[in-house]
């Protein structure tokens, strides 16, 4: 089996509960792979995505603290100081209440760079983000199975603004509607997006077409009826 067909813990080979809602396993390899291939704030959908529907706990508490490690990274970036100060000091809060290792990931190395930011945060200036590490590892796109590929591109369509997130969104759910049909085509396209940065504009317009096309023979179908 190979990472373009397995699944995650908590939810299908897509990624979703079955209420729908992305699988916390997912959503936490997507936003570490955008956080650390340098989409900070775009690490903020996909968690974000698997935090609101979650009643208070373990996982709700490192969901909502790595949302704001995100938000404080990206303040910093964006030299809004006292914003970057802020969510960072959210972030402490939040990551202290769970495990150092909780789903996998390494809290610890979070906890302490958002405690840095609170006391300097033009420290971004000075050094990099640490990665985001799940499992020993530090996931990147290339890194990333179905489930959370499937979040991490209209995240990631959004930030570099090829295409629109909307265009993706519809992509993932028609991938999630090819699993077990012998069908791979939107898949391998977002596949491509993710890992393929060169490419992203063409993959964008090629995916948009599709996308086009299956909606407009599914509306030649109903009309029909």
């Amino acid at each position: 089996m190979t990472d373009r067909d397995s699944g995650s813990r908590g939810g299908d080979a897509t990624g979703a509960d079955p209420e729908g809602a992305p699988s916390v396993p997912a959503a936490l390899s997507a936003g570490a792979a955008l956080f650390n291939e340098g989409h900070v704030l775009a690490a903020h959908d996909p968690w974000e995505a698997a935090w609101l529907p979650l009643d208070a706990g373990d996982d709700e508490r490192l969901l909502h603290g790595l949302i704001a490690a995100a938000a404080a990274t990206h303040h910093a970036t964006e030299r809004n100081w006292s914003g970057a100060a802020g969510c960072a000091e959210n972030a402490v809060r939040y990551l202290g209440g769970v495990d150092d290792a909780a789903r996998g990931v390494d809290v610890a190395t979070v906890s302490e760079w958002c405690r840095r930011l609170v006391t300097d945060p033009e420290t971004i200036e000075r050094a990099r983000p640490p990665a985001i590490r799940i499992d020993g590892a530090a996931p990147t796109f290339a890194d990333l199975d179905l489930a959370a590929t499937l979040l991490a591109a209209p995240a990631l369509a959004d930030a570099v603004a090829h295409g629109d997130e909307a265009t993706f969104e519809r992509a993932a759910a028609l991938a999630r509607a090819e699993r077990g049909t012998g069908r791979t085509r939107f898949a391998e396209l977002l596949f491509a997006f993710l890992r393929e940065p060169g490419a992203r504009p063409q993959v964008a317009a090629r995916l948009a077409d599709h996308v086009e096309l299956t909606d407009r023979k599914r509306r030649d179908v109903d009309d029909l009826f």
